[in-house]
């Protein structure tokens, strides 16, 4: 089932989160933004949202903290393969209460519509590379065609929930 759509489309100045992120970002990742937002989904996967009305889930904010994150982690931890390529890097697009954080896998010269996922387990130098769109991955998981080993048993739930991120 998929949840109703909020009354109103939210609207983002795309061209300033692009910017300020350095890429364009992937186009079925902007229709899901302007029809749920930040969203929780089955009370587990929180979709992050730039601007996000609950601070905690700003793409923006998550993209800062995690890229810096990472480059002191390869510092100690191999990369994952994928990651291997001169100027690929990951973009985080969602998280979960466990801390779980899933990115896209951007590699140079490919377009966003392209990028496929990337899900690094909370604790942990687990990495599951899925390719398909992050749109694809998301209904995927709550259908139950796809199951990642690295996200929680529990998810998704037998009858999906679905909030908004609106406060803190």
């Amino acid at each position: 089932m998929v949840p109703p759509r909020p009354s109103a489309p939210r609207k983002k100045d795309w061209e300033s989160v692009e910017q300020a992120l350095g890429v364009e970002l992937p186009s079925d990742y902007k229709e899901l933004i302007q029809a749920y937002g930040g969203s929780n989904w089955d009370d587990y996967l929180n979709l992050l949202e730039p601007g996000c009305r609950n601070e905690h889930y700003d793409l923006i904010e998550w993209y800062e903290q995690q890229a810096e994150a990472l480059e002191d982690l390869w510092e100690f931890e191999r990369k994952p393969t994928e990651l291997a390529e001169n100027g690929t890097r990951v973009i985080p697009w969602a998280t979960t209460d466990n801390g779980e954080c899933l990115y896209w896998l951007v590699r140079p010269g490919e377009n966003s519509d392209q990028w496929t996922v990337m899900v690094n387990e909370a604790r942990g130098d687990r990495w599951k590379h899925f390719p398909i769109t992050c749109t694809e991955f998301l209904v995927s998981v709550l259908t139950g065609e796809l199951h990642s080993d690295i996200l929680s048993s529990f998810f998704p739930l037998p009858v999906h929930e679905f909030r908004q991120l609106d406060s803190a």
